[in-house]
């Protein structure tokens, strides 16, 4: 069930939070969001779960608006908040039942959501013990079963690797990856690297906007105007490669790597490239072309270029 934000601001006071953002979530989308602190993601997540209405805008998830629908949205949706509430004194599968009683789940139908819900959060081996009793990495996992508990059609993850080891990461995200096939879903994580792994899409909000949208390789792609290249050459002399180098004709930089032995970073200029020029340029010297790889971009200066202006 698709998730819609159609032109949606919400204001606090006369501090607007997010102005008037739209995008759209397709079934079987993992969408990564992503945004510095105050930027406006939970802000935008909680309006998804109808915590409060927009200001002005819409949003829908399917055919159901948040504002004149809350109580049907409700039950499309599961959601897993940065802190992840949990009543810690209870016993994994009396809380799942609680909440699944509570969202509305058939008494007929109970014992087999929780038998499904445990399964593929991995929880079977530990149903009946206290939640205060678990690490860290099963606490998350038994707050993205409560999430998931009613079947939703979608769900909004609030940094849910949020304080996990690495281990626990990697079963989180592997979670949240099967999950993903099937539903729809939003998670808002600081650890770049987790949501390039995870997500389908990224989207980037900064000072309440959006400021970028598309996959990992696309947002690299758009931020890095030069193509860079780390150049490795043999038989000939530094300065002189290194004079050869500069005297391409898409050449915008040229640098000789430190404590290194002919190796030079080079600079195309922008919507340039130079690959084929530096091939022929080694086969013209007779000089022996060891290394030629392009530098890619990498996402954590693509977020810190689109969100330090």
């Amino acid at each position: 069930m698709d998730i819609e934000v159609r032109n949606f601001t919400k204001m606090y006071g006369s501090y607007k939070a997010v102005d008037n953002i739209s995008f759209k979530v397709k079934t079987g989308e993992v969408l990564g969001f992503l945004g510095p602190n105050g930027a406006g993601k939970t802000t935008t997540m909680k309006a998804i779960t109808t915590y409060f209405a927009p200001s002005s805008g819409e949003i829908t998830i399917g055919n159901y608006s948040v504002t004149r629908q809350p109580e049907k949205v409700k039950t499309l949706i599961g959601y897993l908040p940065e802190n992840n509430p949990l009543y810690q004194d209870m016993a994994i599968i009396d809380y799942l039942r609680y909440v699944a009683l509570l969202q509305g789940v058939k008494k007929n139908a109970l014992d087999e959501r929780l038998l499904e819900t445990l399964t593929v959060c991995g929880l079977m081996n530990e149903k009946h013990k206290n939640i205060n009793e678990l690490s860290k990495g099963y606490k998350q996992r038994v707050g993205l079963a409560q999430a998931l508990i009613h079947d939703p059609e979608a769900l909004i993850l609030d940094e849910p690797t949020s304080g996990l080891d690495p281990n626990q990461i990697v079963e989180i995200r592997d979670l949240i990856k099967r999950i993903g096939k099937e539903k729809t879903v939003i998670l808002s994580s600081h650890i770049l690297a987790e949501v390039e792994a995870t997500c389908d899409r990224i989207l980037i909000i900064n000072k309440g906007k959006i400021v970028a949208d598309g996959t990992a390789s696309d947002l690299r792609h758009q931020a890095s105007n030069d193509e860079i290249l780390k150049i490795e050459i043999e038989d000939g002399n530094t300065n002189e490669i290194y004079k050869a180098l500069s005297e391409l004709p898409n050449a915008a930089s040229v640098d000789i790597i430190k404590d290194s032995d002919n190796k030079f970073e080079f600079h195309s200029r922008p919507q340039t490239t130079s690959k084929r020029d530096v091939f022929n340029l080694c086969v013209s010297k007779g000089w022996t072309l060891t290394g030629l790889t392009s530098v890619e971009t990498k996402l954590e200066d693509v977020f810190r270029e689109l969100t330090t202006n």
